[in-house]
């Protein structure tokens, strides 16, 4: 608890000496935002109810499981998840990631525009932004933006204020940016916890948390690192999507979910070869330690101090910190595969816990150049401001990311 302590304290002074204006910041933001997510995380992680609600989360990936597991085996046989034509000894040789795990990125975006159309996902999300616009001084265009992170990508939660985007501040701006780099969208949250299961305890709520106490983190974050004090106001939702019928929700849905999944197919394909291209050339070299040395190692070394102030301990810090790397250089969906099959006595129970929120979050290089070019088409006028601030924002998202799990540290 103390080390966690510590670790936000130097988090969030790690964020005033990156401030562009240290003067400027409001001291009230940031005892509101350090606030916020611990009453939050007590709430979600210490009431009763909450426990009830990742249990019965935990029933609904479940049930998503079992339904995509019928439509992969079906189009795919026994590769998507159906029985096997022969005996199989190594039930892991079995699990085919591309035709069994990633399809579940269809179902869930073809759900969210379903969700979306019914009026359902707006609703959340202006509840949740009238909760930062009072407790955090944004504007309504922001708090729309915040808000939505928690349930939708980087891309699309800017959708829904796309009118605003113009008008708002340099550093409102800045805080669309953190928002979208700090959280995971729900499209490949439920994916994530697949990877999770058995790892952590109720991984798909866990997730959650994690997306909805780092909006406030990232808010804080965001306006520490560039003060400012305007609020530019939204009056309602902009038209995101538009969807004549259910049905033409659910056929949008899954088409925008098949350019991701092949996104994501085609990024894990190259990111994969590259680190084992960089860990090649390194190997080269001398070794350290009778080991030699991998990319995995050299930023294990360089992350591990903020795996230390997240909590977890000196002796796993080191592996700790290779996931962090992973996520920040790579993309966190490598990051959890690399978490899922560490060895069981690499981490602690409570530090696979902690590194699970850590790593919750869209800061790397590869989302950067997607919110860049997803930004700059829908504010064309921008577009200057939102290059020059894309390498600040995987610093903040970075940040907030950490203060999250510092805090989840404090609490558990």
């Amino acid at each position: 608890m103390i080390q966690s302590l510590l670790g936000i304290l130097v988090l969030t002074g790690v964020a005033v000496a990156l401030s562009e204006n240290r003067r400027a910041v409001s001291w009230r933001v940031v005892v509101a935002g350090i606030g916020l997510q611990m009453l939050m995380a007590l709430l979600l992680l210490k009431v009763p109810a909450a426990q009830g609600l990742f249990l019965a989360l935990n029933h609904a990936v479940d049930s998503l499981q079992t339904a995509t597991r019928a439509g992969t085996s079906f189009v795919f046989g026994y590769v998507g998840g159906g029985p096997a034509p022969w005996s199989i000894t190594d039930p892991a040789a079995g699990f085919v990631l591309a035709f069994q795990a990633l399809p579940m990125v269809l179902l869930i975006s073809a759900l969210s525009a379903l969700l979306y159309h019914w009026r359902i996902l707006p609703w959340v999300v202006r509840m949740a932004s009238r909760l930062l616009e009072r407790s955090m001084g944004v504007g309504g265009a922001v708090g729309i933006s915040a808000s939505a992170t928690a349930f939708m990508g980087m891309i699309e939660a800017p959708l829904l204020v796309r009118p605003y985007l113009a008008q708002l501040s340099r550093g409102e701006l800045f805080l669309v940016m953190t928002t979208g780099m700090s959280t995971i969208a729900g499209t490949v949250m439920v994916l994530y916890a697949t990877f999770l299961a058995g790892v952590v305890p109720d991984p798909i709520g866990h997730l959650l948390t994690a997306s909805l106490i780092s909006v406030p983190a990232a808010i804080m974050v965001g306006k520490i690192m560039i003060p400012d004090a305007a609020r530019t106001g939204a009056a309602h939702l902009a038209e995101a999507h538009s969807y004549e019928s259910s049905m033409d929700a659910v056929v949008k849905g899954t088409l925008d979910g098949v350019r991701l999944l092949v996104g994501i197919v085609a990024m894990l394909i190259v990111l994969v070869a590259l680190v084992s291209l960089a860990n090649a050339a390194l190997a080269l070299g001398p070794s350290l330690m009778d080991a030699p040395v991998t990319l995995q190692r050299l930023l294990g070394w360089a992350m591990a101090p903020v795996a230390w102030l997240m909590g977890v301990p000196a002796a796993e810090m080191v592996t700790a910190g290779a996931l962090m790397g992973t996520k920040i250089v790579l993309n966190e969906l490598l990051a959890y595969l690399e978490l899922a099959r560490l060895p069981p006595d690499a981490l602690s129970e409570r530090s696979r816990l902690l590194m699970t929120y850590g790593l919750c979050g869209f800061a790397n290089l590869g989302s950067l150049g997607i919110l860049i070019a997803g930004l700059s088409v829908m504010a064309p006028e921008r577009r200057s401001e939102i290059v020059a601030l894309g390498g600040r924002s995987i610093v903040s998202g970075t940040l907030a990311s950490c203060l999250t799990a510092a805090v989840v540290g404090v609490i558990l």
